[in-house]
């Protein structure tokens, strides 16, 4: 084998359609776009969710609904969260970057802790917000719980 020799294999290169080049090329007149219509126009970008002319789905259904601009969304974390990396760490103190080590909270995400599940350790959690069984079930087992 020598390199006047090398070929690419059978089928793996095609030529380019050279559209609109005449009737002999079985592409020319309409250069393979049909006849009539927005498609066969120079130009033609369908818009967004056009449906053909049907009634785009968008238009179809109704309005509903109301978004509140003033939530405060929380990322919601349980006692038994707590519980489970007070273990793994051995930890005392929680706070939101333990939280974000973790893999609970990303950054920037407001956190609420909530009551759910058993709590064995004395914590000192620090967290934007609590729920009342939250601190119930803290302050029960000698924790402290302080708001940011």
């Amino acid at each position: 084998m020598k390199l006047h020799n090398l070929t690419p294999a059978k089928g793996s290169v095609k030529s380019e359609k050279r559209v609109g080049r005449g009737p002999g090329s079985g592409l020319g007149k309409t250069a393979g776009r049909g006849s009539n219509g927005a498609k066969s126009r120079s130009g033609y970008a369908r818009k967004i969710g056009f449906e053909g002319g049907q009634m785009p789905i968008q238009r179809r259904l109704p309005k509903f609904g109301f978004k509140n601009h003033n939530r405060v969304e929380y990322k919601a974390v349980n006692l038994s969260a707590l519980q489970t990396i007070s273990e793994r760490y051995n930890l005392t103190a929680i706070d939101v970057d333990v939280l974000m080590n973790a893999g609970l909270a990303s950054k920037g995400d407001l956190v609420k802790i909530l009551g759910n599940g058993e709590l064995t350790a004395k914590l000192d959690v620090t967290a934007d917000a609590f729920s009342a069984t939250a601190i119930k079930k803290i302050e029960e087992k000698g924790g402290t719980v302080t708001k940011l």
